[in-house]
């Protein structure tokens, strides 16, 4: 009888190792030859986003030498051991051009995650990407900071260089949804795409670390830009509160305004004449936190990024605990409203950030590494940034793993309570 449970017991968690294999290989990406072993270099590759990304570069493409970029040489050990053989780390102060520069000379690809990005003076890696001659993605989501780094497409064209701005997950995955829901619109219906809404709910930190904790805090410090009929319109930071159906697994959420890049993109690359993006966590007293935070501090506390620190270093480990319950789960829901009627959306839920931002970026990462992006520095919606014909690969590679991904429906078959149709009739 003991035999017997034992080989049962063997059977069971030899097919369920068996089926886990079978899941990463199918997902397991085939680069071409001169991509096949290249070098990338994710700076901020000890933090968690980083980490994150790193970890799933590994898992999608094995052959890849990835290089741990940070500070901390003992965090730097540890993930190296976790990721393997084809890993190592490298000592690297962003805020040193020499050290930068020196990391990136033998590097295929630079994945820079070393946020915050707000409040940032300059765009020091990805003047060193170009200076060195290096392909370059980050996971900006600060406005300032992504059209600073626009203004260097011309110096990227001419050292043959492509670069992509806000590619994580949001802004990133958001925007490149965002892309296809108006294409599809344009190329399917006889209206124009009028209304374009981002909104966004995370539970907790993400489970994201301090550096979400500090964007998030610094995002209160700055106004918000949103677009009406094309004019452009400022509002007050965590404002504008809704109610949002993000449908399964995540359910209704309260949203407020942010200020958040894919805004403005979207505005000028899209052509959308009314657009915005909203934010909301969990639990419900944490937006009550921020938009206190927001009606409270004066907007020169909340941009100054040492104050900003000591705010972090006071509510981290009251965040982390609360996290323990709240979970992380993400979700992200576009919205796109056309003249003739027509509403679509895009929906994007996972139960952890921590997993999901990781698989978000690389896939803007292998995106780059088979040729999809042009020399030159794009947002995640542009076609030289993303090539519209690869966009269905980069949204099922950073969909990997969600509890609820859709596109191009109408709202009422993706909510959780879906409104009136008609006369009388709910579906």
């Amino acid at each position: 009888m003991v035999m017997a449970r034992a080989l049962l017991h063997l059977k069971s968690t030899s097919g369920f190792a068996l089926a886990c294999a079978t899941q990463e290989s199918q997902y397991r990406v085939q680069l071409p030859d001169k991509s096949r072993n290249a070098r990338v270099l994710v700076l901020g590759g000890t933090g968690r986003v980083g980490g994150s990304t790193a970890t799933a570069l590994s898992k999608l493409c094995p052959d890849l030498q990835i290089i741990i970029a940070g500070r901390n040489r003992e965090k730097g050990a540890s993930m190296v051991a976790t990721l393997g053989g084809r890993s190592e780390f490298a000592e690297v102060n962003i805020d040193n051009v020499k050290s930068l520069e020196a990391a990136l000379r033998d590097v295929d690809l630079v994945v820079h995650t070393a946020g915050p990005f707000q409040q940032a003076e300059k765009c020091t890696v990805l003047e060193a990407a170009i200076h060195t001659k290096t392909a370059y993605i980050d996971v900006c989501d600060d406005t300032t900071y992504a059209c600073r780094a626009k203004l260097f497409k011309t110096r990227a064209v001419a050292a043959n260089i492509p670069a992509i701005t806000t590619a994580g997950i949001y802004p990133g995955v958001s925007n490149v949804m965002a892309a296809e829901l108006v294409r599809a619109s344009r190329s399917e219906s006889k209206g124009e795409p009028e209304r374009l809404r981002f909104y966004y709910y995370t539970a907790g930190s993400g489970g994201a670390g301090p550096t979400i904790l500090a964007t998030s805090f610094l995002l209160l410090g700055e106004e918000v830009v949103a677009f009406n009929k094309g004019e452009t319109i400022k509002l007050k930071p965590y404002s504008g509160m809704l109610n949002i159906d993000f449908g399964k697994g995540i359910g209704k959420r309260d949203v407020y305004l942010l200020n958040l890049p894919e805004v403005r993109s979207a505005r000028e690359v899209l052509g959308v004449p009314t657009v915005s993006a909203r934010f909301g966590t969990a639990p419900f007293f944490w937006n009550w936190a921020m938009e206190a935070m927001a009606s409270l501090l004066p907007a020169e506390f909340l941009r100054d990024r040492s104050k900003v620190q000591e705010l972090v270093q006071l509510f981290d480990p009251v965040v982390r605990s609360v996290d323990k319950v709240a979970g992380e789960r993400v979700s992200m829901r576009v919205d796109l409203e056309c003249s003739d009627g027509r509403n679509t959306v895009g929906i994007f839920s996972h139960r952890r950030l921590s997993v999901s931002v990781g698989a978000a970026t690389a896939a803007f990462a292998i995106a780059v590494l088979e040729g999809s992006t042009q020399p030159g520095v794009w947002f995640p919606e542009e076609s030289e940034g993303i090539a519209i014909e690869a966009r269905e690969v980069l949204l099922k590679r950073a969909a990997q793993g969600t509890i609820n991904f859709v596109m191009n429906k109408p709202s009422w078959m993706v909510e959780t309570d879906p409104k009136e149709l008609g006369l009388g009739i709910y579906v």
